[in-house]
């Protein structure tokens, strides 16, 4: 049976000039592909040095940097489970993760490496390595004496390759695992669905621990062969300088909000261009027809998950399956995949007409192989007829286009990330003379939604939002933080005494206006 581990897949796809440039950096450095193969074979030698419980998981809390990448590929090139952490996470999220993954290497920042290792060693880690974005750290220290020939680990299309951890609505984090298939199925329909060219460049300027920027952009870079512009964090004006070298960009809204703000935005600057790329939240259609006259392009919208890798697509080129479809639609994520079925149904399990507005159910090969020792959380999203539930709301149109117009329950989207209020309402109800919270999303220019948290006293007890403001960014990341404290006397409800949140964000919607 031939090797299915999705480094091979990568590894083939390298150009046959290997000393050609695969990743320039914004500080000035060059990769060639030959780089990346010996320092992935080393990275690979060093993990199967430790002797390692077959597919350990390796947790990776780092900075952006090639070197980060190149740890992700050796992960897979060794056969472990590649498990990224959000940079902003503190302590009391990182213990949880390590705790229910049991990963048996931690790599972190060098800075945090007096905490986290406290954390990883107490859990029962055996091994904690630093890695900088300085190209320093005792990873690259250890991994210098290793073989950089390497041969790829054996692997299947169903074994386990990554774990992302996604909250759920209940506050508690979900571990999606996606196999070696999963992501080399979607990886190959991408190449072929946004026609990647044998010359294009690929701007990468999104954070690597998320499916956006680790999976799409660099799988999609890297299977077909093309070099990226790597930017270790988004600058718009930068971004826009390199346009003239490039022709592929993908990004949150966000990033084009900001983009849209540079003088240095034309049509002139933006030629070279082929394809851009948006998606991770909501593209607004101020944005999207600003972006259409500021440069002569038209933004591709997708739509995925880290439970599916993508799912929907506008076109990027003629879609026989829907009439030869070449519209990109604002407002809309496009068409099912090709290989991915999605249907639109009613909580009673009935099929909604088209337009109707419903849940989301999908089915395909880049559909994950469920939650990390939760089976039953996993058999709860699965219809009888193997569905996943992706617990958004949308409708499809007549002519085959997806739009999603809201998500079950509360999730708020704030800069691309997914921030789920129960969780913070958790650490705000724990706090001194709190009574009750209750955290909304409302709309922000910037960020697309960020929090608000409107809360209630005990009575006779005083709240102050600064305070409450300021513990909260002593435990959560800062893309969880709500932007605004309120207190009020009570919380609108239902006759169930539910707190209507509908009504909540109504009435802050303009808090940021």
């Amino acid at each position: 049976m031939s090797n299915q581990n999705l480094f091979v897949a990568l590894r083939d796809a390298f150009p046959a000039d290997l000393d050609r440039a695969a990743v320039e950096t914004d500080n000035g450095l060059s990769y060639s592909w030959r780089d990346l193969d010996r320092a992935t074979a080393m990275m690979a030698n060093l993990l199967d040095s430790l002797d390692l419980p077959p597919a350990s998981r390796i947790a990776v809390q780092v900075e952006k940097s090639v070197e980060a990448m190149v740890l992700y590929l050796a992960t897979l090139r060794a056969g472990h489970v590649f498990l990224p952490l959000n940079t902003a996470y503190q302590s009391a999220e990182i213990e949880y993760f390590i705790g229910n993954a049991e990963p048996a290497v931690v790599v972190c920042s060098p800075k945090n490496h007096g905490w986290v290792s406290k954390i990883a060693f107490t859990a029962g880690t055996q091994y904690v390595f630093t890695l900088g974005d300085d190209r320093t750290g005792s990873l690259l220290e250890r991994a210098a004496h290793c073989s950089d020939g390497h041969v790829p680990a054996v692997r299947s299309d169903d074994d386990l390759a990554a774990i992302l951890y996604t909250s759920g609505t209940t506050g508690r984090s979900k571990g999606a695992m996606l196999t070696h298939g999963n992501m080399r199925s979607n990886a190959l329909m991408l190449r072929d669905y946004w026609q990647w060219q044998p010359d294009d460049v690929l701007i990468h300027a999104l954070p690597i621990f998320h499916v956006h920027g680790l999976f799409v952009a660099i799988h999609g870079a890297l299977i077909n062969g093309s070099k990226m512009i790597w930017l270790s964090k988004f600058d718009p004006k930068l971004a826009i300088s390199k346009f003239p070298e490039a022709t592929v960009f993908m990004g949150v809204p966000t990033l084009y909000v900001r983009m849209l703000a540079e003088p240095s935005l034309t049509k002139a600057q933006a030629a070279h261009m082929r394809l851009f790329i948006s998606g991770s939240a909501p593209l607004l259609i101020e944005t999207f027809t600003e972006w259409q006259r500021c440069t002569g392009h038209t933004i591709l919208e997708r739509y995925g998950m880290s439970e599916t890798v993508m799912l929907t697509s506008n076109p990027c080129g003629p879609d026989a399956r829907y009439g030869g479809a070449t519209e990109r639609r604002g407002g809309t994520v496009g068409f099912p995949l090709p290989g991915v079925t999605l249907r639109v149904m009613e909580d009673d399990g009935k099929l909604v007409a088209p337009g109707e507005i419903g849940g989301i159910q999908v089915k395909g090969p880049n559909v994950f192989k469920g939650y990390w020792r939760m089976p039953e959380k996993t058999a709860e999203e699965f219809t009888a007829d193997g569905f996943f539930r992706t617990g958004d709301v949308g409708k499809v149109d007549e002519r085959g286009y997806v739009t999603i117009v809201g998500r079950s329950k509360d999730l708020i989207i704030s800069g691309g990330y997914n921030v789920y209020p129960a969780e913070i309402e958790g650490y705000i109800n724990d706090m001194p003379g709190v009574a009750e919270s209750a955290v909304i999303g409302v709309p922000h220019p910037d960020f697309g939604e960020v929090g608000v948290a409107v809360i209630i006293a005990k009575p006779g007890a005083t709240v102050d939002p600064d305070r409450v403001i300021a513990e909260l960014k002593a435990k959560l990341a800062n893309f969880k933080i709500p932007k605004r404290c309120v207190m009020v006397d009570e919380l609108p409800r239902n006759t169930m005494g539910k707190v209507q949140k509908n009504l909540l964000r109504d009435q802050y919607k303009g808090a940021f206006a």
